[in-house]
């Protein structure tokens, strides 16, 4: 399957239960990871995520998937329309 670029923003509203499920996740899909930033927003009570991807949309999609299906948890993804 081809390859794409993208990006799949992660909004946390409860770092403290969802926090460490998040990093599981990412850990999994280490491979397709390019790089990450990570902000935490106190004065929101929210943390944000940027993750750079470089992977099939099947896995950026089972990514997304498993991390929006977190408690606490807002995922959107866009990826590049180049293969």
């Amino acid at each position: 399957m081809d390859k794409r670029l993208g990006v799949v923003s992660i909004v946390i509203e409860n770092r403290e239960n969802a926090a460490p499920a998040v990093n599981n996740v990412l850990t999994d899909y280490g491979e397709i990871i390019i790089g990450r930033i990570g902000v935490p927003y106190h004065e929101r009570g929210v943390s944000v995520i940027a993750v750079l991807v470089d992977g099939t949309t099947d896995q950026v999609g089972a990514l997304s998937g498993k991390l929006g299906s977190i408690p606490g948890v807002k995922v959107k993804s866009a990826l590049s329309s180049r293969r």
